[in-house]
Order: C-alpha cells, then sequence, then structure tokens
C-alpha cells in the first residue's frame, strides 16, 4: 500500500494533465502557425456568429487592446473581416470568413485527437470513469 503522504496532490495532477492536453493542442497547431489564443479567440467568434471586439475581451477575459491584437493577427490571416455592426453602424463586428470557420473546424478536430492521444494510456473503463468525475468537477454534465 502506498504511502498517501507522499502522493502528489491531486489538484497538482490536474494542472500536470492540463500542461500536458496543451502541449499536445500547441503542437497540433504548428501546423496553422495559429496560438492557441489565436485559435480560441476564432473558435468564440465562429460559435457567435461574430462579435464586437469589447464582447470578444470580455468572452476571452482579457483587455480589449489585447483583443485588438489577436483580432488584426487574425485579420491579416484572412480568418476574420470587419464588418460594420448592423444595430450601430459606428461600432464594428469581428465575423469569421468561410477559411476561419473551416479552421475552427479542424482545429476542434486536431484539439480532440491531441486529447485522445494524451489519455490513450487510459482504458475504456478508466476514461469513463475520469470523465464522470471532471464533469462533476466542472459542474457540467456532458
Amino acid at each position: 500500500m502506498r504511502d498517501e503522504g507522499n502522493d502528489p496532490a491531486t489538484g497538482d495532477l490536474v494542472m500536470a494533465l492540463a500542461r500536458r492536453v496543451r502541449r499536445a493542442h500547441v503542437e497540433a497547431l504548428a501546423d496553422w502557425e495559429v496560438t492557441p489564443g489565436q485559435a480560441r479567440a476564432l473558435r468564440v467568434l465562429a460559435g457567435a456568429d461574430g462579435m464586437r471586439p469589447s464582447a470578444l475581451a470580455d468572452a476571452l477575459r482579457i483587455a480589449p487592446r489585447s483583443a485588438t491584437e489577436v483580432a488584426d493577427a487574425l485579420e491579416d490571416r484572412g480568418w476574420v473581416r470587419r464588418e460594420p455592426d448592423p444595430t450601430d453602424r459606428r461600432a464594428t463586428r469581428l465575423v469569421p470568413t468561410d477559411a476561419g470557420r473551416h479552421l475552427v473546424e479542424r482545429i476542434d478536430d486536431v484539439r480532440r485527437e491531441a486529447s485522445q492521444r494524451v489519455l490513450d494510456v487510459l482504458t475504456p473503463a478508466q476514461r469513463r470513469t475520469l470523465h464522470e468525475i471532471l464533469a462533476v468537477v466542472v459542474g457540467e454534465d456532458l
């Protein structure tokens, strides 16, 4: 029987797993030269079918200036375009292009595959148990 006092804390293990999954995700994104932050912003924009830069900043929990920098990078790559907000012509909306929407689909597939590779060490029963536990901890019924 192992001495429980010498085991890493559960929280540390959760953080180590998150880092491992994130590393796998970053490696998978390298093909498109897109950062995790850009991928996340693009996913948020695609899910909302576009939004104002201030709303993107709020959704990403970043400073408005940082959201503008992310939007600029996405626009430079042709993944996002700026257009007038239909409810206020003085405002601008960030809208994903068809290429941006396609990239989100590909990134989501790659993200799932990267996570699966990390979790391949688990048996199907262990995966189900981990899923059930994480769903309770995160507070979502997935």
